[in-house]
């Protein structure tokens, strides 16, 4: 080892050169992580791959403008230098940094990083004058010349830089090590990957046009770090996440703060930021710091509906008034405060971690883009989501993607520039098509699922008619056998092919005891830890559910085959087993394992019901057998499944007790084709077995987190549901206090007990909408690891249990594996096997909690995309002035000052009606019911807004019963939108009978369906000496239908219909 000194120049927060020394060791032993080595380094972890025809090693400019493309999978033998990394940290911040680092934990990606600046043989201390790009460029071609050495010459080096004096310099000096550009290694070593080609070109033209930018300041410059961070300590300054207000995206913004994140003990809620200026170059999702303004200065939050408005989480207080948006000086943000009109200002808004991530824009018509030269265009496009301010790219293909959607990244935001700058990625298709506009609902929440790769395939069993999977003796030895001591069930809807759960129930010791089982697929017996398969399940974290298709978060083989607990054959189980007293069902024993299975029926919910009400009914495993042995194994059926029923009403009890809440959602179930494709979504009718069936997945859920919580006390992953803000719960309390109903939401009990109470007899919808109000009033229920809070806060709220985890559904939901590999150490550490410790560290576990709480924020938020897409392309083909379909019943649930929040139970459709537009007309109503418009004003109160016109008064109340017609809002840029209007303020009476409520929407899903494989269908037609599918198509078409379970489960769960709903 050799000691030598490194100095270092750096620039402080403050702007200010500081010369750093450090001591530096040189060593001649430093893994080079090939596994071609001859000198037998040491190189643990990931390794380059023999098979590459050669090793390609980035400059370090290159790697901080270009490392999106290296992130492409089809390059391979990447070899990171020390010294490239380094200028990524200092040049381009901690984001990119570690954007970079994950890149080299991947194995997915055949890329390492190699120490050059810790090996004595290609370590070269810098030399006086030299400046730091050409140290770094001759730092990074030492390192390629000692990989061909260090390699005998086994594997030719490529180095690829923009530097042209560097090609020069060195592409002759060193044989086997060759020196190119960028551009020419793509076009000659990669011709075939056109979409690194044209994102190079991309990002090459916006470095171009950042150099050509002006001075004059458009903004004023972000403090520096040090000072943010003062600030925010003495609790001058505030920090939290800027959130943009979609339907004001101009005007209004939040900050949403976390609880320790304020010293000010006047802020009890969100601080709202006026305007866009004074956002200094915030976008939404950026983490920003900002300085309260004088209370003189605080504004209200706009109560006025706007166009494609919803309702808000808070209920809005209906006290807050507009103010004046004009004048506003310097930077304001002001607190909006849900018990009146207080509110705070801010004199600085900077911010502190950029959160950028991939952005779908529409490109402008041809009269509105402006030339900036004459070989380039610089374009202002529009971006998908509202809140996201233009965004400047230079490109020469402005005219070609006219109307398109085009995936752009933010470069920069300059304090000079009006709109941040960016580059082109990809383009996505014409704006308006059903396939553009899906995929673009995936990039719009960071969702990339790509089919599953040929390697992690091949880590999958097989399962073929000439291969057929068996089951292990080993394991039949190490797991207990079920398969003839007990009967074995499974109740789900109907076709359901994905099995992951069944049940058992038994009587022991003579009747004394019963032993109710939960028998979960094991999963975790396929997917190895860290794995390429896990790892792929770990990014994805749950399976996605569109309207009319799902990504699976597993391959097919498993979701579908080995880990589906079908009827008959043996299958691999992670099994809990209770025995509970019969008199009392007390529990006396619980037994936690792997067992091996036989699931003898495979029932689907109405044929359990129907044997439950002692009904006529056909058992398809039974169809062949003798009359006596048929009745005899019926009875036995129709014992177990009223067993099962008698615990679980007992199970759903003893939770009432505590204040589990009962919140209205959605109850769906899928309409099949002959091919056992989804052709709609219908509702689900109530049924007990329902209950049944999810009060044994809750106790199973609920045993399995005491388990794991007391084995691992601060490494266990739980999922908590903490209660509500009181001042969310301000909406459900007027709106009942209108209709006559008090509603206590001083504890769970307090709430679920006035919710039902809170009934119409003469309405059944108002009771629904109340619990509508109190579901959107809730918080969502996370992940997270035991060790990051106390145990006062592992509590269900909407459960009323004390600890609570998800086990039950490994197939569609990340965390079920984790927590079942959990379960199998605790197990372990019980029997003494193993090593007795958890996988993962609490912080480890607490950053997985987090990554999967996103997603499945992100999956939520797809699946309502979806459906309001499909609402959007079912009612545009239709005229609203004569279609029937158009013209629906709603419900008043919500008032505003110029309009009504309306619920159409018939779609599942909200969305606000206008009673004053923007020419100052109002909504009149004749003698007959019927509306139109005319000048006159309106008044809002708390339970209801009246209008007044020359030819009298009219009032709307909540809970009315009003008919609207829909259409659909179009937009260029944006996503389409509902548009209600009120056509009378009487109820609707259809001419024609109606279906089933709810059932207009799942004719919507199935119509929308049936066009769009129509115009696929023409297109293949025109296509059919060429069937092949379009990259678009192969990327994001990995599943067209659906499964049924698990879009069942995950409807109810993420409640399709209702996005505020919070599952359990």
């Amino acid at each position: 080892m050799i000691k030598t000194e490194k100095i270092l120049h750096l620039k402080s927060c403050r702007g200010r050169k500081v010369r750093v020394v450090r001591e530096h060791y040189l060593r001649e032993r430093v893994p080079c992580f090939s596994s071609l080595c001859q000198a037998g380094c040491v190189n643990d972890g990931k390794v380059l791959a023999g098979e590459a025809t050669h090793y390609v090693v980035p400059d370090a400019g290159l790697v901080v403008d270009y490392l999106e493309i290296l992130e492409f999978r089809e390059l391979q033998g990447i070899v990171f230098t020390q010294t490239a990394c380094q200028a990524v940290q200092h040049s381009k911040g901690r984001r990119q940094y570690n954007r970079l680092r994950n890149l080299l934990k991947d194995p997915r990606h055949d890329c390492v990083l190699f120490a050059n600046e810790f090996q004595e043989f290609s370590y070269c201390p810098r030399e006086k004058g030299e400046s730091q790009e050409k140290w770094q460029t001759r730092c990074v071609y030492s390192a390629a010349v000692w990989y061909y050495n260090h390699l005998a010459g086994l594997k030719d080096i490529v180095m690829i830089t923009e530097d042209q004096a560097a090609i020069s310099q060195y592409n002759s000096l060193n044989s086997g090590v060759y020196v190119i550009s960028f551009q020419d290694y793509l076009e000659n070593f990669w011709p075939e990957l056109q979409a690194a080609r044209d994102l190079y070109g991309s990002i090459s033209q916006a470095l171009l046009e950042k150099e050509s930018e002006g001075t004059e300041k458009e903004y004023s410059e972000h403090l520096p770090a040090e000072v943010l961070e003062a600030g925010i300590k003495s609790g001058r300054y505030i920090q939290g996440t800027l959130k943009v207000n979609k339907h004001r995206a101009q005007l209004e913004a939040f900050i949403t703060m976390e609880d320790s994140s304020s010293k000010n003990t006047e802020l009890s809620s969100d601080v709202l930021v006026y305007g866009g200026k004074n956002r200094n170059r915030a976008v939404h999702g950026d983490v920003v710091v900002v300085e309260l303004l004088p209370k003189s200065e605080w504004r209200g939050k706009v109560t006025a509906l706007t166009e494609g408005q919803g309702e808000d989480k808070s209920g809005e207080d209906n006290q807050s008034k507009p103010m004046p948006t004009g004048g506003a000086r310097g930077m304001t943000a002001c607190l909006f405060s849900f018990f009146g009109s207080n509110l705070f200002t801010s004199l600085n808004d900077e911010v502190f971690e950029r959160n950028w991530r991939d952005y779908v824009v529409t490109f402008p018509p041809r009269e509105a883009t402006q030339s900036q030269s004459r070989n380039s265009q610089r374009v202002l496009v529009t971006p998908w989501d509202p809140r996201i301010p233009k965004i400047q790219i230079s490109t020469q293909q402005a005219d070609t993607l006219q109307d398109h959607r085009v995936v752009v990244r933010i470069d920069s935001w300059e304090s000079t520039s009006l709109y941040p700058s960016g580059h082109s990625i990809r383009v996505l298709g014409r704006a308006g098509e059903l396939k553009t506009e899906v995929q673009t609902i995936l990039i719009e929440n960071c969702i990339h699922v790509p089919p599953f790769s040929e390697a992690q395939l091949k880590e999958m069993p097989v399962n073929t008619p000439e291969k057929p999977w068996r089951v292990d003796p080993a394991q039949v030895a190490a797991r207990r056998d079920l398969r003839e001591s007990h009967l074995v069930f499974s109740i789900d809807p109907k076709g359901c092919e994905d099995v992951d759960d069944t049940l058992s129930v038994r009587s022991l010791a003579g009747g004394k005891v019963l032993e109710l089982g939960v028998h979960i697929a094991d999963v975790t017996h396929f997917v190895i830890e860290d794995s390429l398969t896990d790892l792929e399940a770990r990014l994805r974290s749950t399976t996605y559910y569109l309207a009319d298709r799902r990504y699976d978060m597993l391959p097919a083989i498993l979701s579908a085959d080995l880990c589906s607990l079908l009827g008959g054959v043996d299958r691999y189980a992670m099994s809990v087993l209770w025995e509970l007293d019969a008199h009392t069902l007390a529990v006396k024993k619980v037994w936690y394992g792997r067992t091996l299975i036989r699931s003898s029926y495979q029932l689907h919910y109405e044929l359990a019901q129907a044997l439950l009400n002692g009904e006529q009914a056909e058992v398809p495993e039974l169809a062949r057998r003798r009359s006596e042995e048929k009745d005899a194994k019926l009875a036995e059926l129709t014992h177990a499944l009223q067993m099962l029923t008698h615990v679980a009403r007992h199970l759903r009890a003893q939770r009432d007790r505590g204040g589990a809440l009962e919140l209205e959602g959605v109850e769906v179930r899928a309409q099949l084709d002959e091919e056992r494709n989804i052709t709609a979504l219908v509702p689900r009718q109530p049924l007990e077995v329902h209950e049944t069936v999810a009060e044994c997945m809750i106790y199973a859920n609920h045993w399995v987190a005491r388990k794991i919580q007391e084995t691992f006390p601060h490494q266990a992953l739980l999922r908590h549901h903490p209660p509500p803000r009181q001042e969310f719960f301000s909406q459900l309390v007027d709106s009942a206090k209108a209709k006559g109903f008090t509603i206590n939401t001083r504890s769970n009990k307090a709430l679920a007990d006035s919710l039902d109470r809170a009934v119409d007899p003469e309405d059944p919808l108002v009771n629904r909408l109340l619990r509508m109000m109190a579901t959107q009033a809730m918080s969502q229920a996370l992940y997270f690891s035991t060790g990051a809070f106390p145990q006062d806060q592992y509590y269900h709220y909407g459960l009323a249990l004390d600890r609570y985890t998800h086990f039950t559904s490994p197939i569609r939901r990340y965390a079920d594996i984790v927590v079942h590999r959990l379960l199998t150490a605790a197990i372990n550490m019980e029997l003494g096997v193993g090593s007795g410790k958890a996988s993962a560290s609490n912080k480890e576990l607490e950053e997985m909690a987090h990554h999967i709480n996103n997603k499945n924020r992100a999956a939520q938020q797809v699946q309502k995309l979806s459906t309001e897409l499909f609402q959007c392309l079912y009612f545009k083909e239709k005229d609203p002035q004569t279609d029937q379909c158009c013209v629906a019943d709603a419900i008043v649930y919500a008032i505003r000052d110029n309009g009504v929040l309306v619920f159409v139970p018939q779609y599942g459709v909200k969305g606000p009606v206008y009673m004053k537009n923007r020419e100052g007309q109002v909504v009149t109503v004749g003698k007959d019911g019927t509306c139109e418009w005319q000048s006159g004003s309106v008044r809002r109160f708390p339970d209801r807004i009246s209008i007044t016109c020359s030819s009298g008064s009219t009032t709307f109340r909540l809970f009315d019963h009003i008919t609207v017609r829909m259409s659909v809002h179009s937009s260029r840029c944006h996503a389409d939108s509902l548009n209600l209007e009120v056509i009378s303020n009487r109820p609707h009476q259809s001419p024609e009978p109606q279906p089933a409520q709810s059932q207009g929407r799942s004719h919507l899903v199935q119509e929308v369906v049936r066009l769009a494989e129509e115009a696929s269908q023409q297109a293949q037609e025109k296509q059919a000496l060429n069937p092949k599918l379009s990259a678009e198509e192969r990327e994001f078409r990995q599943s067209k239908s659906p499964n049924l379970y698990s879009l069942l489960e995950e409807v109810r769960e993420l409640a399709l219909m209702d996005p505020g709903m919070v599952a359990a």
